[in-house]
């Protein structure tokens, strides 16, 4: 098996995988952390894929597992307070303002939905394994809009180890989650507001990361979590 993790450019969950003796390798368009085995747009290899032309997919079989971090700007409950006009941005625009704008956003998120539609689609044909992960909420997009349920939700992923709760949800295709039961003691190791620019960017991570905002310092993925998530839920 090879774990082809894509939109992932940190190296997180490739690097668990390698521990485990897994080959594995990342798939983004960026390379700020210096991971990045294949920097590449997945907007286009999907596609393409999907269309049947050359791409990523091809070097892809079903042995293999393929995990999406799907970007999730697009769907998540921001999304929703941009469309009504409330994003505290939006305070003092007009009401013709918003309206070209929520014309404009609406075209970003029907790519979006189209293109997990693909990337879904493209594997149920080929018989590949997909694991992709979305953040979990009432508002989110796929939450209310979409035929496919997730299967599985982590509410509060500090359970297993990561920084924040960041509720979490997890669709399976041709694959379904393993439910392993790990028996070892989970480190604490949250991360509050104000620490976590400081903590992320301190001795502790790779010199390679950099200094990285406080966006991407809450995207950020605990190696135990990742670790543990592949053993509880990807292989055997």
């Amino acid at each position: 098996m090879i774990a082809h993790c894509l939109f992932e450019q940190s190296g997180t969950f490739k690097n668990e995988f390698k521990k485990l003796g897994i080959e594995a390798y990342d798939y983004d368009i960026l390379n700020d952390f210096n991971e990045t085995d294949y920097q590449i747009d997945l907007f286009s290899e999907i596609r393409g894929g999907y269309a049947g032309e050359p791409s990523i997919f091809d070097n892809i079989t079903q042995d293999d597992l393929i995990l999406a971090f799907f970007p999730c700007i697009r769907f998540e409950n921001q999304i929703m307070l941009s469309f009504r006009g409330q994003a505290k941005q939006m305070k003092r625009w007009t009401y013709k303002q918003k309206m070209l704008y929520d014309m404009k956003l609406l075209d970003e998120v029907r790519e979006n939905y189209r293109l997990v539609n693909m990337l879904f689609i493209l594997c149920f044909d080929r018989g590949f394994r997909l694991v992709m992960e979305n953040p979990y909420s009432e508002e989110h997009f796929l939450r209310r809009y979409w035929c496919y349920p997730p299967a599985i939700i982590d509410k509060d992923r500090r359970d297993n180890g990561d920084y924040y709760a960041k509720p979490t949800q997890y669709w399976f295709v041709n694959c379904t989650p393993k439910n392993n039961f790990l028996f070892e003691a989970v480190s604490y190791n949250h991360l509050g507001e104000g620490d976590a620019i400081r903590r992320l960017n301190s001795s502790m991570y790779p010199e390679s990361w950099g200094n990285i905002s406080q966006s991407k310092a809450r995207s950020m993925i605990h190696p135990e979590y990742a670790n543990r998530f592949i053993r509880q839920y990807l292989i055997d």
